[in-house]
């Protein structure tokens, strides 16, 4: 007998990662040193561009649902000392490269970049062109807050030479937006969008959540609605993961009026049936875009990645983190700065890359990472083909292809002489397989957010 929709959505209501890197975060290890990632960027190959990740960790107002590393500020004078530190590590992260780079990608997040004065904007700008190539086919990046920026501001990132924008949209009712601390109105995001297009920023991505206090189906399918008729490029549908242990804030939120998990699976299933029928297609786990779209185009040539930011074209293996809390790797592993802000700056003041926790890769973990990234990027994966590529014997995951049959029975997924393969039915529990892959995984742990 078939496992119905409500029954899976219960039986798999469990806690695992996003895997936007294998190992995942909580598995680095944490060290007082640079010594280990000075040697990393010593290897790069000086041919191989670079991306870049910039965090600014601020907010004027703290959302109940995030789960970002910011703190609340009223005035400016904090962030204008945070950038400096910012200028002298990206002096220090150039100086300990083999050799000037180009920087291919480079990202904005936070907190709120949209914190930063214009001025700044160019400054910090300025400062990475000069210390590596950036061209006019690089992809510049922000993630904005529509209720904290100005034209000044939308004008200026133009300026600067910002090519997509990431908004923060979450929802749109009031009672939604009340009870996460966002009251941000459609006209806000609306004149945000027009000012973007006005200033030659088009490529524009929305960021939308379900599983938030007092949504319902009704309200996700008017809230994509709304969202689709300010032409985005593209959409990702995120559901809220309430981890109140790990942010106390989320604790204000009132989980009575969370939805629970089968109204959690209900609202995932009419977001993406609503953007299909708008004409998206879905990318991976919670990514859509149209069809002529350089995702969409990537995923069906099965050349889409997924790295700290999610779903991406971007095949560079080397992320750079700045800023504190950033996150980054390199072909020798991956690497996060320090928080808190004191510690960012006390190591940077010390000459010293500002790195806190870092991960070694061995040769298990990238075919694991491969098996993995198949998994969420192209919902299939050749497991012999992987082994003989990474030169292990082909029966190497005999263990986790005994514990699929579970899935595999509830049509989660099917196992064909080691290829395994997702059916769209089983597209939502991506991470749930990606897990059982997993080594360091204790699933059932309160560090990762619910499955669905």
């Amino acid at each position: 007998m078939s496992v119905t929709i409500a029954e899976k959505a219960e039986k798999y209501d469990l806690r695992v990662p996003r895997y936007t890197s294998y190992p995942t975060s909580p598995h680095f290890l944490e060290t007082d040193n640079d010594k280990e990632y000075r040697q990393w960027l010593s290897n790069l190959d000086p041919k191989t561009g670079v991306s870049l990740y910039i965090h600014v960790p601020f907010c004027e107002s703290m959302c109940n649902f995030c789960g970002c590393y910011t703190k609340i500020v009223k005035r400016y004078d904090p962030v204008s000392d945070y950038l400096e530190y910012v200028h002298k590590e990206i002096d220090l992260l150039a100086a300990a490269l083999p050799a000037r780079m180009t920087a291919k990608h480079v990202h904005w997040g936070g907190g709120s970049p949209t914190m930063l004065k214009a001025d700044d904007w160019r400054s910090i700008i300025d400062k990475l062109k000069d210390l590596f190539d950036i061209d006019e086919n690089s992809e510049l990046a922000v993630e904005l807050d529509p209720r904290t920026a100005t034209e000044d501001y939308v004008q200026a990132i133009a300026e600067a030479g910002i090519n997509r924008a990431s908004i923060g949209v979450q929802d749109f009712h009031e009672e939604v937006q009340i009870a996460i601390n966002r009251v941000q109105p459609f006209d806000v995001t609306k004149r945000v969008v027009e000012w973007l297009k006005k200033y030659g920023i088009t490529s524009i991505n929305f960021d939308l959540l379900y599983g938030l206090p007092f949504q319902t189906t009704e309200r996700v399918i008017d809230m994509v609605d709304k969202a689709v008729s300010l032409e985005p490029k593209r959409f990702a549908v995120f559901g809220y993961a309430h981890v109140p242990w790990m942010k106390s804030h989320m604790k204000l939120i009132p989980e009575e009026a969370l939805p629970n998990a089968s109204e959690r699976w209900e609202q995932m299933e009419a977001a993406a049936k609503r953007l299909e029928e708008h004409g998206f297609v879905k990318i991976g786990l919670d990514h859509y875009a149209k069809p002529d779209d350089e995702m969409t185009i990537a995923m069906n040539e099965t050349r889409l990645h997924r790295n700290f930011q999610g779903y991406t074209i971007d095949n560079n293996p080397v992320m750079l983190p700045l800023g504190a809390s950033s996150i980054g790797q390199t072909p020798d592993g991956y690497m996060a700065n320090v928080q808190p802000l004191r510690d960012y700056r006390r190591m940077i003041d010390a000459g010293m890359l500002p790195i806190g926790r870092t991960r070694a890769l061995t040769s298990e973990d990238i075919l694991r990472r491969a098996v993995i990234e198949q998994i969420m990027c192209n919902m299939k994966v050749d497991l012999p083909a992987l082994c003989r590529a990474h030169g292990v014997s082909e029966d190497f995951f005999a263990a986790e292809e005994e514990r699929l049959q579970t899935l595999i029975k509830d049509e989660i997924c099917t196992l064909d002489n080691g290829v395994l393969t997702l059916p769209e039915e089983g597209r939502p529990l991506m991470r749930l397989i990606a897990a059982t892959f997993d080594t360091y995984l204790q699933q059932g742990q309160k560090k990762h957010s619910r499955a669905v």
